[in-house]
This record gives C-alpha cells, structure tokens and sequence, in this order.
C-alpha cells in the first residue's frame, strides 16, 4: 500500500500468537494485491477497465464499496472513492486493513496491540500513549491520546509528510482553508480515517461539521500553529482516554 505498517504486541510469543503475525501480514499483502490502484492486476484495475473481478474477491469488493458508500452519504460527499471518474477506494482500504489485522491479534489471545498503519494506529488493550506529530515543528509532538483498554484508533490527515494529497471532490483542488493536520480518535480506524479525510477535504468547514458528530474527537492544527479540539478531545497536550501509562507509537499524516 505505499507506505510502512508495524505491529507491537506486549503478549508471550505463543504458537497461536506468532501464527497470527504471520496471517495479519499476509492479511496486508492480500489486500493490497486485491485493491492496489497501482498494480495492473488488482481488482480495482480490473473494474476500472471494465473487467472480470475473481468471484474469490468480491465479498471483500462488495464490503469496501458499501464501506466507501457508507462514508460518502455520512460526510454528505466530501468523502469520495472515485477521483477523476476513476474508482479508488484507498481512503477507506488502509484503515479497514489495519481493523481486521489488528482483530486477528486479538483473537489469537493478545491482550495489548498496537497496529500502526502509514502512522493511524488501530490499539487494543493497553496501556498506550499515541504521539500526534506536529505538522509545523519536524520531530515534535503536538498532543498525546492515551488509551488503558479497550479498542481505540488514531488517524491523522495533512500535508506535512505528503504535501498536499488530499483534495476537495467537488472542485478537484485543494481544500481552501484547511488546516495543518487534523486527527480523529474513534474505536476503530476504518471510520477514524475517513472521517479524518473527508473533515480535512472540507476545509474551513471541518470543525462545524465534526461537532455534529458527538461520537467522535478531534485534534487539529491550523496553519498559524492555533489549535482546536472537537467531542471529549481535551484541550491539554496529554489528552487522555483512559489513563495509560506507558509510550505507544507516533502517528504522522496520509
């Protein structure tokens, strides 16, 4: 998928658990060689040619469609899997990939995972500490989500790693008044990261329409260094969710 994926597990290395490693990543591997827009052989090439899909593929086509169908009424279209006409359903994949691998951990009998996906983290258990990186200082951390149990996924959209990437579907430009980055905590990461994408396509208008989603928290950075928070995100450098102790992983921008 272009990018780095991690997986820390803080369990005894048991026969189930290492087996399970060895599924969540030939899990990645498979997604990708399913939905890669890169690769001539994928099945997202394929419907993009008008071509056969391989019927061993398509519930996992027809999740991530509904998936990206999903995404697109809740953001009222300013999440979108097709750019200039063409399907590419990537803003949802990466997150959703991470989801399943970080279950198949957790089924296996691992009490505390972190899966880091691109730098959106998908955690299990715990304690974590997740370091948002600061999109104008290089090598500083602008807030920390801490998290003791349970499921809890960070996903951070900007420019600061990728430039700009990420754009206003209805124009195909860049989104006018976006900020910084902007980070999403919500249980998990397949709705974490679009949600994340289709608040930063907005633009000026992403922290108006994150305060009508009560379910979520919200972290941004504007381009002058100021920033704002959106549902229980608290407004203090160490946001905690939880009370977790011990350091987690750093997440960056898509």
């Amino acid at each position: 998928m272009g990018t780095v994926f991690s997986f820390t597990v803080r369990d005894s290395p048991t026969p189930p658990l290492r087996r399970a490693l060895d599924d969540a990543e030939a899990l990645l591997h498979h997604v990708d060689r399913v939905f890669s827009t890169y690769r001539e052989d994928s099945a997202v090439s394929a419907l993009v040619r008008g071509e056969r899909v391989p019927d061993a593929w398509w519930p996992e086509v027809d999740e991530v469609l509904e998936l990206c169908a999903r995404a697109e009424r809740e953001s009222e279209g300013w999440f979108s899997a097709r750019h200039s006409a063409a399907l590419d359903p990537s803003g949802v994949v990466k997150g959703w990939a991470v989801e399943r691998a970080a279950r198949l951990l957790c089924d296996a009998g691992a009490a505390a995972v972190c899966v880091n996906g691109g730098g959106d983290v998908q955690l299990h258990g715990g304690p974590w500490r997740v370091g948002i990186a600061h999109p104008l200082e290089p090598g500083a951390v602008a807030a920390v989500v801490a998290s003791a149990a349970g499921a809890l996924a960070v996903a951070t959209s900007g420019t600061a790693e990728r430039g700009c990437h990420i754009v206003d579907p209805h124009t195909g430009r860049p989104p006018d008044g976006a900020p910084a980055s902007l980070t999403v905590v919500y249980p998990g990461l397949t709705r974490a990261d679009t949600v994340a994408t289709a608040a930063y396509a907005r633009g000026a208008g992403a922290r108006a329409w994150l305060e009508l989603l009560p379910d979520v928290a919200a972290f941004a950075v504007d381009a002058d260094g100021t920033t704002w928070t959106t549902g229980r995100f608290d407004t203090g450098r160490d946001t905690d969710h939880g009370n977790g102790r011990e350091t987690g992983r750093e997440t960056g921008q898509k």
